[in-house]
């Protein structure tokens, strides 16, 4: 039976640096945001909900979602944030599953649900252990701030609009700490994977 492995971080913490360390591995990842992007596609049922609820005037010429006027929308109102999230993590939910059933069928032996909002979103009962990609406040801000080129000010706005890293550390099974070299990060998620039987 496949080990099913929540894998979540904040922004800035090096869970993409984690992930794509999996995939090196050849351990199966499916990332939440990849699906989120999918499932609001011309055609699929959360587009068309998505289009009912808030007008025509979200599309772009060639009729696909204006993501940054969508954006601006919801990011001010927390009442059509709520409504968008109600189309859009069922859907999510449920093409994740598919795919991890399917990958369940092919007789994986992990499989790795990259979900940035795992803790937030109440989706831990999706998997088997969760896996947080820790940071330092300080070096999470530095990092973003030379990553999106941001102020110190708009950085420190985008972190604290998540759950904070160490919230997250006592709901976690296991913790990689990613203060250091990518060496480093790599060692302790290769220590983890024998330790769960994973990699040899």
């Amino acid at each position: 039976m496949a080990l099913t492995i929540g894998l979540t971080g904040g922004i800035a913490s090096g869970k993409s640096t984690v992930s794509n360390m999996f995939k090196d591995m050849g351990i199966v990842l499916i990332d939440a945001d990849v699906i989120a992007r999918k499932v609001v596609e011309v055609g699929q049922e959360a587009y068309q909900q998505i289009v009912e609820a808030f007008g025509e005037d979200i599309l772009l010429p060639d009729k696909t979602i204006d993501r940054a006027k969508l954006g601006s929308i919801i990011f001010y109102s927390e009442e059509k944030r709520l409504v968008l999230n109600s189309i859009v993590h069922p859907a999510v939910r449920k093409q994740m599953l598919k795919e991890k059933q399917e990958h369940i069928e092919n007789e994986e032996k992990a499989i790795i649900l990259d979900i940035p909002l795992l803790f937030e979103s109440k989706l831990t009962a999706l998997v088997d252990r969760t896996l947080l990609v820790y940071v330092d406040y300080d070096i999470q801000l530095e990092r973003l701030m030379n990553r999106n080129n941001l102020s110190k000010q708009d950085a420190e706005a985008r972190i604290k609009s998540q759950m904070p890293l160490k919230d997250k550390i006592p709901l976690a099974d296991a913790v990689i700490t990613n203060n250091g070299s990518i060496e480093e990060t790599k060692a302790q998620l290769e220590e983890l994977c024998k330790s769960w039987g994973i990699i040899n």
